[in-house]
């Protein structure tokens, strides 16, 4: 376990030292300043580029912000495709400043529900080189379980205020290192507990759980591929195994990409080899 922690730390450091990459348009889907969507245009100027939409992690917590994940966005932009980096309201202000709260309900959910919704019309303003026809969902950490949630809202509870009637026009989803299954990610104490501080602390896991858990909105029937590091210790293997085997139960099936010598922070880390394979995996989705 030491080894495992110092490479994370190295790892982390790596990821988090590429300095911001301010994007080439910004547009509003509400009146809070963190309901808003940064846009990077495809390199090489090209019309018509898939458009990816990268949701952040940082456990849903208010001190992890998009900036982190902007070289990732710029690194998938040089890569020829469209980029859409959405912020979304966060937890934070009942927690303490070493360990703030995860999340907010219901207002993560509904911000995530509201850009997804926003976002076509969004892009063909202000990204005009982008096709909303053609849209990936991609997310690290937290933010891969918002992406495989914003993928399942045709399949979530008829009393949910984000479902929708119909599957969303995806071409798919990847999810990077996912907080995927509730279960298993409370079983392990991921992130220090922020599964049962997102929906709402004692008493409401039970209620909120089966609007919120991408391991019981299965099947999706959204091509679906999750990317995990075998050596990562902040959400380990064993939650997005469980997401993977839930969803087979189900009878759908989830692509699984396993990355030996790999934590957590490479995925979305431009310098490392794991985020060029991640980008791979992107594309063959969205072409």
């Amino acid at each position: 376990m030491p080894d495992l922690v110092a490479r994370d730390a190295t790892e982390e450091a790596s990821a988090f030292a590429h300095p911001a990459v301010e994007p080439d348009a910004s547009a509003a889907y509400g009146d809070d300043p963190d309901q808003v969507v940064d846009f990077y245009a495809p390199r090489g100027g090209q019309d018509g580029a898939p458009l990816v939409v990268v949701l952040h992690g940082g456990a849903w917590r208010a001190p992890y912000d998009r900036r982190h994940i902007t070289p990732f966005a710029a690194f998938l932009a040089d890569r020829g495709l469209a980029v859409a980096n959405v912020e979304y309201r966060r937890g934070g202000g009942d927690g303490t400043e070493a360990e703030p709260v995860a999340g907010r309900w219901p207002e993560t959910f509904d911000d995530v529900a509201a850009a997804m919704d926003a976002l076509p019309d969004l892009a063909r303003q202000a990204l005009p080189q982008a096709d909303p026809r053609r849209i990936v969902v991609t997310g690290h950490s937290a933010g891969g379980h918002l992406a495989l949630w914003a993928a399942a809202r045709h399949v979530l509870p008829a009393d949910s205020p984000w479902r929708l009637p119909a599957p969303p026009a995806l071409r798919g989803v990847v999810a990077l290192a996912p907080i995927a299954d509730f279960a298993a990610a409370v079983e392990r104490g991921v992130c220090g507990g922020a599964v049962h501080q997102l929906l709402g602390g004692e008493g409401e896991y039970e209620k909120r759980a089966p609007h919120a858990d991408p391991a019981v909105l299965v099947p999706t029937g959204i091509a679906t591929v999750v990317v995990q590091g075998r050596a990562d210790i902040v959400v380990p293997q064993a939650v997005a195994e469980a997401y993977v085997c839930a969803a087979a139960k189900a009878g759908e099936t989830v692509g699984w990409t396993l990355l030996d010598e790999v934590g957590h922070f490479p995925l979305i880390d431009p310098a490392a080899d794991a985020c060029a394979v991640v980008a791979e995996e992107i594309a063959q989705l969205a072409w």
